[in-house]
């Protein structure tokens, strides 16, 4: 089946090692991407989480353009109830005139932290509620107009992307004529649900015809037992994060000695079965049944795994599963 591949990245921090080699291991697989022909890279807002070292998203996206030279990068996605529209458009508007028809702007509701953090990052309680996401979503892509007196964003706008897990982005982006990225990764049940939402209510805006792409956590290795094995360590990290204790992404041996309880076997088995995880065979009829049942009409995957190489690897994996639908750069 072939749609394009893309990359979704929230830069994470292992147990042993910095957040300055995450960001540098950033922009390793940023450049290993293109090269292997990824379509875009996308970036994750979130805060106070000391196993993620994207928050400062913009940056970042800044720093990964420049290190490649076709690669679109974006964000996955900015929570835009976190800021001011018109400073995420001063921002992406930068970007834009510096990376001309290379940025991408997804755009979320969520805080995509805590609500003490989402405090300290809005300033006023008053802008915690996410009922304004509308109003918000069309106030910032107003700054883009060529008519507007905010430089550099007008007239240097960024296709504009609605993300979500749940049928209220789904329909906002349809009604808006907007491209919709789903997050299958961590809302699997509402994938099929919201991308119907998606194209029942899309009426011709930004685009003619509905345009969706799903995120999915994707772990390939030579076998099925061995990205099992990879693929442990990043639940563990997500089942201390639901639990309130979010920390660095733990080693395999710290993730084996884990004294799991029943009810944390059956939380981390729930959250490992959404995912694509196996060896190239799994991997492909997997992931053939997933975009045949979502009739998507791109793919978006996050790869969270302890070492650097073996996600580099699982990347290189799924580009030789789908020679077909990736275009690898020269080297």
């Amino acid at each position: 089946m072939s749609v394009p591949f893309s990359v979704l990245d929230l830069t994470p921090v292992v147990s042993g090692s910095t957040s300055g080699q995450a960001l540098r291991n950033t922009l390793d697989l940023a450049r290993h991407a293109e090269r292997l022909g990824f379509h875009r890279y996308w970036l994750a807002e979130h805060h106070a989480m000391p196993g993620i070292a994207s928050s400062a998203t913009a940056v970042l996206i800044g720093q990964v353009a420049a290190a490649t030279s076709a690669l679109r990068v974006g964000s996955g996605g900015i929570m835009l109830p976190n800021h001011a529209p018109m400073v995420v458009a001063e921002q992406f508007g930068t970007l834009e005139a510096l990376f001309p028809g290379r940025i991408d702007l997804g755009l979320g509701r969520a805080p995509g932290t805590d609500q003490a953090t989402a405090r300290a990052l809005r300033r006023s309680p008053d802008a915690l509620s996410v009922d304004d996401f509308p109003e918000q979503v069309v106030e910032l892509r107003a700054y883009f107009d060529a008519a507007s007196k905010v430089t550099p964003a007008a007239g240097n706008e960024p296709p504009v992307w609605l993300l979500g897990s749940s049928g209220y982005s789904a329909r906002l982006a349809g009604l808006l004529g907007l491209p919709f990225a789903f997050a299958h990764h961590f809302s699997a049940e509402n994938t099929v649900p919201a991308l119907a939402l998606y194209r029942e209510s899309f009426r011709p805006g930004a685009l003619r015809e509905p345009y969706s792409m799903i995120g999915v956590s994707v772990t390939a290795a030579e076998t099925d037992e061995a990205a099992r094995e990879m693929a442990a360590p990043q639940a563990l990290a997500f089942l201390r994060l639901r639990q309130g204790n979010p920390g660095l992404m733990p080693t395999p041996e710290e993730t084996a000695a884990h004294p799991y309880t029943p009810l944390e076997r059956q939380m981390i088995d729930a959250r490992l079965a959404d995912q694509v995880i196996g060896g190239p065979e799994t991997v492909r009829r997997q992931m053939d049944a997933l975009i045949e049942r979502t009739a998507v009409d791109e793919v978006m995957v996050t790869t969270m795994v302890y070492d650097h190489a073996d996600r580099l690897r699982s990347y290189d994996i799924l580009a030789e599963l789908y020679q077909d639908a990736l275009a690898p750069s020269p080297a």
